[in-house]
């Protein structure tokens, strides 16, 4: 039951951080009446860099959401499992949910942060970020 769980957990993270990941989206940016329309691909470039940096990495913070997730939720899945008479497998369900549940919430929190940093960025550079 501990590899099912282990398996789950990393199945589970592997496939959020696929989700939640930070290539391919970028700002749309305005560039009517833009006296830096000139320098948006390098700032678009910078900004992106910087945003990365910002939040954290997508796959990293998912991978410690996971972890912190399991362990809360394997201590509840033993509590409950405990009054149930298996202490054992409500450990081991719980560190799966805990773990799934977890990953999630922190990969979508970098995600966001990623994009609040980048659209920052540049709008702080003088351009006019629509999204």
């Amino acid at each position: 039951m501990k590899k099912l769980t282990i398996s789950s957990i990393s199945l589970g993270c592997l496939l959020l951080s696929a989700c939640a990941s930070q290539t391919g989206w970028t700002p749309t940016v305005d560039t009517y009446n833009n006296r830096n329309a000139y320098r948006l691909n390098q700032d678009m470039q910078e900004c992106q860099q910087l945003a990365s940096h910002a939040s954290g990495g997508t796959a990293k913070e998912t991978a410690i959401g996971a972890g912190i997730g399991g362990l809360i939720g394997a201590a509840g899945g033993a509590a409950l499992g405990a009054i149930f008479g298996n202490a054992g497998t409500g450990a081991a369900i719980g560190a799966a949910a805990g773990g799934i549940g977890g990953a999630s919430k922190q990969g979508f929190q970098s995600e966001d942060r990623y994009k609040y940093a980048y659209n920052s960025c540049l709008r702080q550079r003088g351009h006019s970020v629509v999204n």
